[in-house]
């Protein structure tokens, strides 16, 4: 494998963009000590037998990876609701990446991208599309430097990437940064584990507009402002 460079990303607002619906975890908001959540989840099941399927897959952090409190429901979501039905650029689905911009825009246009694929999927019609909302929160961490590798940005095919992601993964690394394929320019930065980054906080929310082939248009719903990609 290519030997990789790391280097010192510090981004103080890092952006982050996903879907509006899911509320917070108490589990994950509150006081209790992470290495107790499977405990306490399962004495809680026994009268919310869906309560599972909230918290998704616990097993896939390590207690000592673990972050609780508040705004922990945000960070710990990508890494515990993973399926290979939605791989990433740096996971086959089998384990979960925080993915962020380093500004708005970039996140915008990095989830236009991928919320169009999903439209065109279902087939879709026209019209303003389910509501989204930004994170913020900051970058200070050694990461793998991918911007001048070229085979990491391919627009598609995620193979070599992928495989990359799950190398670095197993050997330590903190997590990724490079190119934006979507927003030229920009750049992202993939992290491995919720514990390397604080919690975001909720910025504004956004719609997105679905012409029937591509997302063309976001609209802010706090300013009304609609942003044409």
């Amino acid at each position: 494998m290519t030997s990789i460079p790391p280097v010192r990303v510090s981004w103080p607002r890092a952006c982050r963009i996903i879907r509006s619906i899911h509320p917070p975890i108490d589990l994950f908001e509150d006081i209790a000590d992470p290495r107790d959540w499977e405990a306490l989840a399962s004495a809680e099941s026994k009268t919310n037998p869906r309560l599972w399927e909230h918290l998704g897959r616990l097993d896939l952090v390590p207690p000592d990876r673990r972050v609780g409190g508040a705004g922990a429901s945000l960070l710990m979501a990508p890494f515990v609701h993973v399926s290979t039905d939605r791989p990433g650029r740096f996971t086959d689905g089998t384990y979960g990446v925080y993915s962020a911009g380093d500004s708005e825009e970039v996140a915008i246009r990095e989830v236009a991208y991928h919320h169009g694929r999903t439209m065109a999927a279902s087939n879709e019609a026209p019209g303003w599309t389910s509501q989204f909302r930004l994170l913020i929160n900051a970058i200070d961490l050694d990461l793998a430097d991918l911007r001048e590798f070229g085979k990491y940005h391919h627009p598609t095919d995620y193979s070599a990437s992928q495989s990359l992601g799950r190398d670095l993964r197993a050997k330590g690394a903190n997590g990724v940064v490079y190119k934006s394929v979507r927003s030229p320019g920009g750049q992202c930065a993939g992290i491995f584990w919720p514990n390397l980054i604080p919690p975001p906080v909720q910025g504004d929310h956004f719609d997105y507009h679905w012409n029937g082939k591509v997302v063309d248009r976001v609209r802010n719903c706090r300013t009304g402002e609609i942003f044409a990609l």
